[in-house]
């Protein structure tokens, strides 16, 4: 068996010790990833029974664990090139958010409905680059905002994870225009040492253009 680099092992080490990824593991879930979405529900309540929820960037299924006990009367679609772990209420689409092929499979499952809330755990696969990977990052959050914007009803929510840098600040200056309030957070189950945050946005009011969207819509949905 090859030897494990410093890195490796230094990684493994931290995994031991966290809380939260062994309350994850004596709990059954799949993830940290569960206690970080029940905390930010917590706080702003964006989540109960009749929801119709879009969850980008879902794998490996922490989030998808926590919103399938809220999710009883609603429905939920998860996207993501990797395994979910899921139960049968959720609806599995293969692929990268923001895809064409992606986006024509969500505008068939949402139909002639709009979708209550947004949710985003999307992250770039990291180079090591702080430059490129923040640009990369933020490209991901254009890509949930895109979302919003073709899916999400008047009044929605959206809730994605982000990371503090370069274009974040301009970023959620954006959001404010489109949603009533917005609001950003750091959940306790977030590794103090992370750069990540979660903004939460209440109260979606208009797309860029004016039109919420219409015209990504499908036509059964006009």
């Amino acid at each position: 068996m090859p030897k494990r680099s410093k890195s490796s092992e230094r990684w493994l080490q931290r995994q031991r010790k966290d809380y939260f990824v062994r309350k994850a593991q004596d709990g059954g879930q799949v993830s940290r990833a569960h206690y970080k979405l029940a905390q930010i529900d917590e706080r702003f309540h964006i989540l109960s029974a009749r929801k119709r929820v879009l969850e980008l960037g879902a794998a490996p299924g922490g989030w998808t664990q926590y919103l399938e006990s809220k999710l009883t009367r609603g429905f939920l679609i998860a996207v993501d090139p990797l395994p979910i772990t899921r139960g049968s209420r959720c609806r599995v689409i293969e692929g990268y958010a923001g895809e064409d092929e992606v986006n024509a499979q969500i505008h068939e499952l949402v139909a002639d409905q709009q979708l209550d809330l947004v949710l985003s755990d999307m992250a770039p696969n990291i180079s090591g680059v702080r430059a490129v990977d923040q640009a990369r990052a933020m490209d991901l959050a254009d890509i949930a905002l895109q979302a919003c914007e073709d899916w999400l009803g008047k009044g929605g929510d959206l809730a994605i994870k982000a990371f503090q840098g370069e274009g974040l600040d301009n970023w959620v200056a954006e959001l404010r225009k489109r949603f009533e309030r917005v609001n950003m957070m750091k959940p306790k189950a977030s590794r103090p040492e992370s750069r990540e945050v979660f903004v939460v946005a209440r109260g979606f009011i208009t797309a860029a253009d004016g039109n919420n969207g219409d015209q990504a819509k499908p036509p059964s949905a006009e």
